[in-house]
């Protein structure tokens, strides 16, 4: 063999075993994925609805794998701090970001965002999507029902508060929202997320709330809170005796809490597929199926570009939501 026929059967077989290790990266990466404990950021304080669906699926996933799956809350600025953080995390598959609806509404509310939910994140799925829920201090509202709540509303107007997770937010947007189609006007309080605001509507300290069915759901059973209506089309699984929003004569009423999994830009797509995998295990299992239904919801089916294409479509829902409500930050 010559000595330029032999050149070139080394560097064919180089590329070869190049092409080779580039083929099998990928099937190692997913293989062995994760090899040290992954963080997910929660944009909220412990005890909100985000919390109330993240910390049993990543339970759930960190038992099947035998892996650790750390919840790291970073609450502020309604959600939009964490999310920033998320957002600029290392993109190596250990960092993924567990947002909500609330995500969806911030770019109409903070113009000065320094990520953008449709192009600095990859969709991963959805985890839950739960109605609204109005709900009340019974100690402060005599209401048990729609009509008897908008009755006493209208009759003193600006006499109620109501308490959010932040500015910004689903449960920010649902009161205003509610305010417009009602034509009522309620005082909004906003906090730092929903678990404070929780705390204090269950305290006393606020009269009512606007809140995702999930994080609710533990405290209307035990008859902390009072649940007036839940805003869907139907009523919540779970919650047989909870009427609507429209049985109650606000038909148009209608608010979802939904809440889903994103990875920074850049992340490798093995280490998205093993998660989604991973998650649709957790989430078709008997356990989760069971705790989804007592906290209001189903087990959904969204991922990928299909969960993209819906988060982009609410990103364009409530921007008109807070243009015609006039919103704005407190």
């Amino acid at each position: 063999m010559t000595r330029h026929r032999l050149a070139l059967s080394r560097r064919r077989l180089l590329a070869a075993a190049a092409l080779g290790a580039v083929a099998a990266a990928p099937a190692a990466f997913a293989q062995g994925w994760p090899t040290k404990p992954v963080t997910i950021v929660v944009p909220f304080p412990p005890g909100g609805g985000t919390d109330a669906f993240a910390r049993p699926l990543f339970a759930a996933i960190t038992k099947n794998t035998g892996r650790q799956f750390v919840i790291d809350n970073k609450g502020g600025a309604g959600g939009t701090l964490g999310a920033s953080v998320a957002a600029k995390a290392a993109p190596d598959g250990y960092t993924f970001f567990m947002g909500a609806v609330h995500h969806a509404i911030a770019p109409s509310m903070y113009p000065k965002l320094d990520y953008d939910i449709l192009t600095d994140f990859v969709p991963v799925g959805l985890v839950s999507s739960v109605p609204q829920v109005i709900v009340v201090n019974p100690q402060k509202v005599a209401a048990t029902t729609l009509p008897q709540l908008l009755e006493f509303i209208r009759k003193n107007p600006g006499k109620l508060n109501y308490a959010s997770a932040g500015n910004g937010t689903s449960h920010h947007l649902a009161g205003e929202l509610f305010k417009l189609q009602t034509k009522t006007f309620i005082t909004h309080i906003p906090y730092r997320g929903a678990g404070p605001a929780l705390q204090d509507l269950v305290a006393g300290q606020v009269d009512m709330m606007f809140d995702g069915l999930g994080s609710s759901a533990a405290h209307i059973k035990a008859g902390r809170i009072r649940a007036i209506a839940v805003a869907a089309d139907k009523r919540a699984p779970g919650f047989p005796d909870l009427p609507t929003a429209a049985e109650g004569g606000v038909p148009t009423y209608k608010v979802a809490t939904w809440y889903g999994i994103w990875a920074p830009k850049g992340t490798p797509r093995e280490a998205i597929e093993r998660m989604q995998a991973e998650m649709r295990k957790a989430l078709e299992s008997d356990e989760l199926r069971a705790q989804w239904t007592q906290l209001g919801t189903e087990t959904p089916n969204l991922w990928g570009e299909q969960f993209g294409a819906f988060v982009a479509s609410e990103v364009k829902r409530w921007a008109e939501v807070v243009k015609s409500s006039g919103a704005k930050l407190d």
